[in-house]
């Protein structure tokens, strides 16, 4: 128990920020009218990518035999690309709702 209790004394700074950041996102996700959320979710699952870097950089630092490791860093790999990809099929879905069509001849 004095181990968290020290813990949270060290961090409490970066904690206090965490709890307002929290705050502050409700705030603002909240005052986005509704039709823009998809297009502002698409655009940061397409932002996820840094994800994608992480994951590969700490697979790169893990030690061969440190499986838990390897397993987490492939899975968050394969899913940060699902997130990209997705992000940026639902985009373009988007886009092209905008384009005019083509008249039928």
């Amino acid at each position: 128990m004095e181990e968290i209790t020290g813990f949270i004394q060290a961090n409490l700074d970066m904690i206090y920020v965490v709890i307002l950041m929290g705050f502050l996102g409700i705030e603002v996700i909240g005052r986005v009218p509704s039709v823009l959320h998809t297009p502002l979710m698409s655009g940061a699952n397409a932002i996820h990518g840094v994800v994608i870097i992480g994951a590969i950089i700490i697979m790169g630092k893990a030690e061969s035999d440190n499986y838990l490791a390897l397993i987490l860093g492939f899975l968050a790999v394969v899913l940060g690309t699902l997130n990209v990809v997705g992000g940026f099929v639902v985009t373009d879905r988007m886009l092209e709702m905008f384009k005019k069509k083509k008249p039928k001849s």
